[in-house]
């Protein structure tokens, strides 16, 4: 993260040496006059991403690929360029599933049997002896899983001795930690042993253990509308991804994410088109949908590896607009609208357009950090989702009944509409969001 990644250096020059702006106020006036939103394109985007032809757009299936190369043509007629380093506008990553292999742990010349060991995997094998990482110890009188939590949440690798008198407990904790983890191809966690055996901080250990992997390929799908400012980027974001083949409920057997998240896709083809055709943006604008979302956010936290965040003025994140909100229409609702100033410019920029942003009115849900703006976040960029669904009402949410024939079009047109014209102050330069503080930002 430490600087702009070569793919949108590159692309910085080349606009300075390759845009043409537009050469009169006034044809820039035009240009803005004539540009809306389509509203026969998002019917589109929607209708096809949520068919059964798409079988619910698993990310880790052909139909995520399918799905993938789809909205790569939607971005290339949008009038996006492909990023350096995209593949036609895909941009090919891979996550690893890690199983735990064989070995051995011994812990004070002690070797354990396998149910008094569980592990979580870190991204390759694990060969430790005494003094290689840290050593935590859960004495009788502490609480296994509090202890565990933490330590498993801190990042590093580490040792965690459990006293037997925990016997009856390790058992879940055992299900929990043997369990494949996925990580991205490109990242190594950290690994966390558990035992359980009397110990204390001094013991002396020797711990290996292989590591098997599975690669599996994956695509975002991204594209870049160039602007005069090439280090200020705003991002509009969705995931296209969705849950795919369920067991089967009346025969139906494909979940197709038609308001999660197919509209929130197509929001974001919409308005690529929409900013393409007003001609040059003050800042350059990135268009991103991002795969594996429902199965822990990979594709947006690939995405944020290929950016310097400190570049990133702000990210709209777009989720489930299909439905009205449940204190009316004309109406979406934002996360984490405490956590910048972002929500504020919003307000003031659809000032007087009968449409209104809100902050989340579902604060219990934690959603601000449940979606793809959260990776972002964490580094400080005033990354938002923004959506309208009643979550707490919503009875198609992740369930087959999610088709488009429950969609309000009319509803996510509007929507659609109102974040292009409450965007304007940022893209054209005039307003910048604070910073997101990362401390404040839950995992």
């Amino acid at each position: 993260m430490a600087g702009t990644s070569e793919a949108f250096v590159g692309l910085g020059r080349a606009v300075v040496a390759a845009v043409t702006l537009v050469a009169t106020g006034a044809a820039a006036a035009g240009a803005q006059q004539a540009a809306d939103i389509d509203a026969e394109l998002v019917t589109r985007v929607v209708s096809t991403l949520a068919a059964d032809s798409m079988g619910g757009r698993d990310a880790y299936t052909p139909y995520g690929m399918r799905a993938a190369e789809y909205l790569a043509g939607e971005f290339r007629a949008a009038g996006l360029q492909s990023p350096a380093g995209a593949d036609g506008y895909l941009q090919r990553f891979s996550t690893r599933t890690l199983t735990v292999g064989t070995g051995r742990v011994v812990v004070n010349g002690r070797q354990l049997l396998p149910n008094q060991i569980a592990m979580r995997l870190g991204g390759g094998d694990i060969d430790w002896e005494t003094g290689d990482v840290p050593v935590i110890v859960v004495g009788p009188d502490d609480e296994p899983l509090t202890t565990v939590t933490s330590v498993a949440n801190a990042g590093f690798d580490a040792l965690v001795l459990i006293d037997e008198a925990h016997r009856e407990g390790f058992g879940s904790l055992v299900q929990l930690f043997r369990r494949p983890v996925r990580v991205l191809s490109s990242a190594t966690g950290a690994a966390v042993v558990l035992a359980l055996t009397r110990g204390a901080e001094d013991s002396t250990y020797r711990i290996t253990h292989t590591v098997t992997a599975v690669e599996e390929p994956l695509a975002n799908v991204v594209g870049v509308l160039p602007g005069r400012r090439t280090d200020e980027f705003v991002l509009f974001s969705a995931h296209y991804d969705h849950l795919g083949f369920e067991r089967p409920i009346f025969g139906d057997s494909i979940a197709n994410g038609a308001n999660d998240n197919a509209s929130g896709t197509a929001a974001v083809v919409a308005l690529a088109k929409y900013f393409a055709a007003r001609g040059t943006p003050e800042r350059t604008l990135l268009f991103a949908a991002f795969t594996a979302e429902e199965v822990g956010g990979f594709g947006s936290r690939h995405y944020s590896r290929q950016l310097n965040a400190d570049q990133v003025v702000a990210m709209f994140n777009i989720e489930m607009i299909g439905k009205p909100a449940a204190a009316g229409p004309n109406q979406a609702w934002i996360t984490g609208f405490d956590r910048s100033s972002f929500g504020q410019i919003l307000q003031q920029a659809s000032a007087g357009s009968g449409f209104q942003f809100v902050p989340d009115p579902y604060p219990s849900f934690r959603l601000f950090s449940r979606s793809d703006n959260l990776t972002l976040a964490l580094l400080g960029v005033p990354a938002h989702s923004i959506s309208t669904t009643p979550i707490d009402t919503d009875q198609d949410y992740h369930k087959f009944s999610d088709e488009v024939e429950t969609l309000d079009q009319q509803h996510m047109l509007r929507t659609i509409r109102a974040i292009a014209r409450a965007s304007e102050p940022i893209v054209a330069g005039r307003a910048t969001p604070t910073r997101v503080d990362p401390a404040t930002v839950g995992p």
